[in-house]
């Protein structure tokens, strides 16, 4: 039989263990990071992902005091990437996450390589980027009540391009179909820049771009934007109206991108990398202008704030994409 002393022994012994275990941990967390740390950018090089990650590694490098790398993995819709950060066990390597691999696929592949709802830790969200709602000059439209009017009139009839299916382009249009109770014909394409081409043309009745791509064509009158997605305007084309005021009440549809880190990071780790990017968010000029610049609207907050978005895109974007049957299976 054990005596009363021996338990209290063994059990302070566990105790003080335990709080060398905790006071470790703490210290490991704070001497973070000990090494190179990897951001895992699920799209190719150049594009408005790769864009904005580039100048956030930069300065995180600075904030930490270690080297930040780019590591751009693109397939799949951005879930062959998005797999990699899901799966790191390193420490140090983090990623971006957008509405495609984290809210939208899931509802759209029948299989996915993570749990998209159990596979992260929320880090923050850095943009969001509203998109235009565009004509080429050549389409007799001038207002968005004016293309809904022929939409109802012409079931069908109102096509829009976009860059693929299940991508912000085409789920703003399916959105915008849905809220009007009218029926559109979504082309999709492979790329943006061929379905931009073929709303120039003429081709397509109407198309959502983002403010990077779509602003030279807007300026230079090659398209008409008749509304953007966003709750208020833009500085960047103030005359625009958003779609709510044009008629299409609470409508906001965003790309957007944020930082996750694969669900086993502390939660010191996502703390402090939470505050770095807040930083540069605040105090980077290049980093703001390239969000500010291209219509695009800086965030930043909480991961807890950034969590609760994505839960809410879940809500919002699953309706939407049952009402229209889309599959990427």
């Amino acid at each position: 039989m054990i005596s009363r002393r021996t338990a209290i022994q063994a059990a302070a012994a566990l105790a003080l263990l335990g709080t060398l275990h905790t006071a470790s941990a703490q210290s490991s967390d704070s001497a973070w990071p000990t090494r190179a740390v990897k951001l895992v950018v699920p799209y190719a090089a150049g594009g408005y992902a790769d864009t904005r990650a580039r100048l956030i590694a930069e300065a995180l490098g600075k904030a930490l005091g270690q080297p930040v790398v780019i590591d751009n993995r693109a397939g799949a819709g951005g879930v062959t990437g998005t797999d990699v950060i899901a799966k790191a066990t390193d420490g140090h390597t983090f990623g971006f996450g957008s509405p495609g691999p984290l809210v939208t696929n899931p509802m759209l592949m029948k299989k996915m390589p993570y749990d998209a709802k159990t596979a992260f830790k929320p880090i923050i969200l850095i943009e969001q980027a509203p998109l235009f709602l565009t004509t080429a000059p050549n389409q007799p439209f001038k207002s968005l009540q004016e293309l809904l009017a022929y939409a109802k009139a012409k079931p069908g009839d109102v096509t829009f391009g976009s860059s693929g299916v299940g991508g912000a382009h085409h789920l703003s249009g399916e959105l915008l179909a849905y809220q009007t109770q009218t029926k559109m014909t979504h082309v999709p394409y492979k790329g943006g820049s061929l379905a931009a081409t073929d709303l120039m043309g003429g081709h397509l009745v109407m198309m959502f771009e983002m403010g990077y791509s779509a602003l030279p064509s807007i300026k230079a009158n090659k398209i008409n934007a008749l509304a953007v997605s966003s709750k208020n305007r833009l500085s960047v084309l103030p005359n625009v109206p958003t779609l709510d005021e044009a008629g299409v009440k609470g409508f906001e549809a965003y790309n957007w991108l944020g930082m996750v880190a694969p669900a086993s990071a502390p939660d010191a780790v996502v703390a402090k990398l939470n505050q770095a990017v807040n930083n540069a968010l605040k105090n980077d000029a290049a980093l703001r202008q390239m969000i500010e610049g291209s219509g695009g609207m800086i965030v930043g907050g909480t991961p807890a704030a950034y969590g609760q978005f994505i839960e809410a895109e879940r809500a919002k974007w699953g309706p939407v994409i049952r009402n229209a049957n889309i599959s990427l299976d």
